[in-house]
């Protein structure tokens, strides 16, 4: 709790930023995600590092929000495999639900040229757990133009994540960082739960140059990590998938993972 307060009075002492400025600003639907998982302890060393002016995401007065998102794969796991075995063309299919704000999103990653990320997404009022026709209509149409052939392909949930995220704008660059707090992993049917504990998961969304806050986290000592939310909890979930992309991550800060131990 205490490091969580720290983080807070941080994150309060920051100038806002609308998000109607930080999509004008720092859209980014086009970028190289680097990812970082830290100690919440270290957070406002962080924040105390990136500059006067950092901006932070505020909506209606509040500067961290829920969310929770419902991934779907198919019989074969296919978008699992594709990312634990690192293909070239590979996807992520999440509805993404913004918890406070209420809304809810179809979205589907595919992969660019040079690693870069492409996400598209739709707005979605049906049913998270069945992609009604106007969204399948969708993802098909974005994994054909990523080369993907959606035809064989049957959905269905896979795992389902819920955390708290803050968003923090960087004008110098114009580039984002993103600080997860207290994710849970949950496979659909509720029969496996874990915790993040007292870790946390930042993400600089950028150019392949990097950002600013790349490199004050590599000052820190700090290096990107592979962990992703859907292929890191599902390989900690369902121990008998393949998982050695996924291993260092969840040796080094999610122990408890492969030993067993409960949420």
């Amino acid at each position: 709790m205490r490091a969580l307060d720290s983080l807070g009075a941080a994150v309060g002492a920051l100038r806002p930023v609308s998000l109607d400025e930080l999509v004008a600003r720092a859209e980014l639907l086009t970028r190289v995600d680097r990812k970082y998982v830290l100690p919440l302890a270290d957070l406002p060393f962080l924040l105390g590092g990136l500059g006067g002016d950092v901006r932070v995401l505020e909506i209606d007065g509040g500067r961290d929000f829920g969310y929770r998102s419902l991934y779907h794969d198919t019989p074969r796991l296919d978008a699992y495999l594709g990312a634990a075995r690192a293909r070239r063309r590979r996807f992520k299919l999440r509805v993404r639900s913004y918890v406070d704000a209420e809304l809810d999103f179809l979205e589907v990653k595919t992969r660019g040229p040079r690693g870069t990320t492409v996400k598209q997404r739709i707005p979605y009022d049906g049913d998270d757990r069945l992609l009604d026709p106007a969204g399948r209509a969708f993802v098909d149409a974005v994994l054909t133009a990523a080369r993907i052939d959606p035809r064989d392909l049957r959905f269905s949930p896979a795992l389902t994540t819920t955390y708290r995220r803050t968003t923090l704008l960087l004008p110098g660059d114009g580039s984002r960082m993103t600080l997860d707090t207290g994710l849970v992993w949950a496979l659909p049917d509720g029969a496996r739960v874990l915790s993040a504990g007292d870790r946390a998961v930042v993400e600089t969304k950028a150019g392949r140059a990097g950002s600013g806050a790349d490199r004050l986290l590599w000052s820190l000592g700090h290096r990107p990590c592979t962990v992703s939310k859907y292929g890191t909890g599902l390989a900690a979930l369902r121990p008998e998938l393949p998982a050695h992309r996924w291993l260092p991550v969840l040796r080094r800060h999610f122990p408890t993972a492969l030993d067993g131990s409960p949420a």
